[in-house]
């Protein structure tokens, strides 16, 4: 037996913002999601088998190094709508980008990365195309993951 509980996953991000409404705008204006629903001053965007919290109520100042990553299907897509909606893009090798509340996020693409999503989540999400890069595919290879 195990002595220690193993990380699966992640199920939930949760981001402070000033207003609901707005961030909904703002992240619609640049992602393609399903509004799972609102809970008070909550408001959940589905990921297929996880999602993402916008909650009302930012109290601390901008996020200098700390982020989180979403992962997209075309990160070139989301760089050219994150300067359409007036987003903060942040230097370095990947997309950066810091909301209007002061969250730092992470844009990855999918083919790049060993997050992977079970085939049935895929097809649900209408996303069963999805491929890995050669580069993915073999980083899984050696974790015995593919």
């Amino acid at each position: 037996m195990a002595e220690k509980a193993r990380l699966v996953g992640l199920n939930h991000v949760a981001l402070e913002v000033d207003d609901v409404d707005e961030a909904l705008e703002f992240y619609g204006r640049v992602f393609d999601f399903e509004l799972r629903g609102r809970a008070g001053r909550m408001a959940f965007l589905d990921m297929g088998d996880q999602f993402l919290v916008l909650a009302e109520g930012r109290s601390q100042a901008p996020d200098g190094s700390r982020h989180f990553g979403l992962v997209v299907d075309d990160r070139e897509r989301a760089r050219r709508l994150l300067e359409q909606a007036g987003a903060e893009l942040l230097g370095g090798r990947g997309l950066d980008f810091r909301d209007p509340w002061g969250n730092r996020v992470q844009v990855v693409q999918y083919s790049d990365l060993q997050f992977t999503k079970a085939p049935s989540v895929l097809a649900g999400m209408g996303l069963e195309e999805l491929e890995k890069s050669p580069t993915a595919r073999e980083e899984l290879r050696k974790k015995g993951l593919g």
